[in-house]
């Protein structure tokens, strides 16, 4: 029997999740519960939550912290009725959204969240960070995001930290994207953004409120294959300025190692922006950053060596895609003619992929020097790490041979 496959994309499960939902935690007599309802919305007359779960077929279900205030210890939960992605403003669409596209919008938002002074961009795809970009102008910011990896960016999660101009919608329209989400639509906006018929168009509040998620915890559930399930608090990023930041030293065999030279403005810039980023990014993870641009993101790998060639070899292939495309205004993998693809390779081979002066950032320490020299070898000279490793005399060493700095945070930012 034949069966129209792409009509399972486009079907709205009902779901069988009740309206409410409580979540005690009890210590004796001492009872905590958290109450949340069920979030749903009207859009073609259709009352209805979320699409469908990770996948057509799966039932899934939006709730909202309504009431309860969690404390354990010395940490508290955010405060209910604090709503962001939770309660989101759903200004044009003409799907419901499904669980991938409300959870890319809250990874992306829990990035930007660092990020409201300067324009910012944070393009996510399958809850991970494709292409992140501060810039002086939104437009400048989202083209930069956009263009740092744009075959990953198709139909991906945009976020951005400005109200939308409609130089940056006009960008956003020419292309396939599954959400866009911002604090604000500047008139006639909406008109060219509703050119994408399905495209989700969110606002969320002012994005001071989007700030004051800086440093708020929520309990973190990972249920487990017979029912189980572990809680841990969210994690909170400690390193938050360049003052946050300790310069590389430690001590091996009675012997002091210290990396010799100080970062520049540009590179704490470069360092800061990428750890702030690397902590919505899925572990193992090392990027590459520089001038305030994602050139190479490497996330859930097994090795820190290998996640750091990821990201190198990305960086090639994302830039040579870049060129050809602003070149001959197709992607790399598309163009046919032999010379014109040896002579981009030649380019980007010439630049190592836009790598030369970068920062290369790591959710974790580096438990030998090679991980470090996968970057070092292609120009990076700025290095931020939590640092903590009993061989991160290795890594000073590397650095202090290639006239790179290193910086720690002094925190692991692991994510899974």
């Amino acid at each position: 029997m034949s069966k129209d496959l792409k009509q399972m994309y486009k079907t709205i499960m009902d779901d069988h999740f009740t309206p409410s939902m409580e979540v005690s935690f009890v210590d004796g007599d001492k009872r905590q519960t958290l109450f949340y309802e069920k979030v749903s919305w009207v859009i073609d007359g259709v009352n209805k939550g979320l699409r469908y779960g990770e996948n057509p077929g799966q039932e899934a279900a939006l709730y909202r912290l309504v009431n309860g205030n969690l404390a354990l210890g010395d940490a508290q939960t955010i405060a209910p009725g604090k709503y962001l992605v939770s309660d989101i403003e759903l200004l044009q669409s003409g799907k419901h959204p499904g669980k991938t596209n409300l959870t890319d919008a809250d990874n992306a938002l829990n990035i930007l969240r660092y990020f409201t002074d300067t324009p910012c961009a944070v393009i996510v795809k399958h809850n991970n960070p494709c292409g992140a970009a501060r810039a002086d102008s939104l437009a400048q910011a989202y083209q930069k995001a956009y263009m740092a990896d744009r075959v990953a960016a198709f139909g991906g999660c945009i976020a951005l930290n400005k109200a939308v101009d409609k130089v940056t919608a006009e960008a956003i329209a020419s292309q396939y994207a599954e959400v866009v989400v911002a604090p604000e639509f500047e008139a006639g906006v909406i008109d060219i953004l509703g050119a994408r018929k399905n495209l989700r168009v969110i606002r969320i509040n002012a994005i001071e409120t989007l700030q004051t998620f800086i440093g708020e915890r929520v309990i973190d559930f990972k249920s487990l294959m017979d029912g189980g399930m572990v809680a841990q608090w969210s994690f909170v990023p400690q390193a938050l300025s360049e003052s946050d930041f300790m310069p590389a030293s430690t001590e091996y065999k009675q012997k002091t190692y210290t990396v010799n030279r100080q970062p520049t403005q540009q590179e704490y810039a470069d360092m800061l922006f990428g750890w702030l980023v690397e902590s919505g990014i899925t572990s193992n993870s090392v990027i590459y950053v520089k001038d305030n641009v994602t050139v190479g993101i490497g996330t859930g790998e097994q090795d820190r060596v290998g996640v750091a060639e990821i990201a190198v070899d990305k960086a090639y292939r994302k830039l040579a895609d870049r060129y050809c495309f602003e070149q001959y205004k197709v992607s790399f993998a598309d163009l046919a003619d032999a010379d014109k693809r040896a002579q981009i390779e030649k380019e980007v081979k010439d630049i190592k992929g836009g790598l030369i002066g970068s920062a290369m950032v790591s959710d974790a320490f580096f438990p030998f020097r090679d991980g470090i020299d996968v970057g070092l070898r292609q120009g990076v000279k700025a290095v931020v790490q939590p640092g903590g490793s009993l061989n991160d005399y290795q890594s000073i060493d590397a650095c202090n041979e290639n006239d790179a700095t290193m910086v720690y945070t002094g925190q692991r930012s692991f994510k899974h």
